[in-house]
């Protein structure tokens, strides 16, 4: 399995200097928007997922993730054992909240 992280902007580290992160609008079930901030983009089994937290919370949101052409479209993950893999797998990449890019 290949753990390749992307922060919200494309790049390989989730923490930045100027700590700004990208976010984007969910608009859920009952058309209330949600700004979540992005985590970061990882691949697990062949598959992207995203990770999303919202503004003025402290629960990360976690959902299968595909770009097609310039929209983004993402999608619940119904699997119980897909989702505590997948989110075992975010828990292993952000553990840790320091990341030594520069070494």
């Amino acid at each position: 399995m290949s753990d390749d992280v992307k922060c919200g902007c494309g790049c390989n580290d989730h923490e930045h200097d100027d700590d700004i992160m990208e976010t984007m609008t969910l608009t859920l079930e009952d058309d209330t928007e949600l700004e979540c901030g992005v985590i970061g983009v990882f691949e697990v089994d062949g598959l992207e997922y995203i990770a999303l937290l919202p503004e003025n919370d402290d629960t990360v949101l976690i959902y299968e993730y595909k770009e097609n052409g310039d929209d983004i479209e993402l999608s619940l993950i119904e699997d119980d054992d897909v989702f505590e893999k997948v989110s075992n797998t975010f828990n292993e990449i952000w553990e840790d909240d320091s990341c030594d890019c520069d070494e």
